[in-house]
């Protein structure tokens, strides 16, 4: 599995961005590797300060259970996503807004997260940059 490189991570979020301005929205995008540790970190000018944890959060979620955000929540209250989410100090957030980050072969290589707009809009937006890698 190659990881994903930072050169990647940065095309991602400025595909990100361009969805974002499309959309005339402002918001935070985060790139993190599988473990959940950040690569990119992208605020527009605009976006508010907690869009930024909370992009982080989705990210970090999405990449933990491999699946995207929004479809987390109905399970958030399982004891296996309780524990990991008291392990992470609740940093993981299961609302919609983030995707994992897949190589063609499908392997997993991170979770790109998206906060600042509708969470429809989000994952939109975050949709975008994935499909730049």
């Amino acid at each position: 599995m190659e990881p994903l490189t930072l050169d990647e991570a940065v095309r991602m979020a400025s595909a990100a961005r361009a969805e974002a301005d499309k959309l005339n929205i402002k918001v935070a995008i985060s790139i993190l590797d599988p473990r959940g540790d950040v690569i990119v970190v992208h605020r527009m000018d605009g976006a508010l300060w907690r869009s930024v944890p909370i992009s982080e959060g989705k990210a970090a979620a999405s990449a933990a259970w491999n699946t995207p955000s929004g479809e987390l929540a109905e399970r958030w209250s399982q004891p296996t996503f309780q524990a990991l989410s008291m392990r992470e100090n609740g940093r993981l957030i299961p609302w919609q807004g983030a995707l994992p980050i897949r190589r063609g072969d499908g392997t997993m290589v991170g979770a790109i997260g998206v906060s600042g707009a509708k969470s429809q809009l989000d994952e939109q937006v975050a949709s975008a940059g994935f499909a730049a890698l």
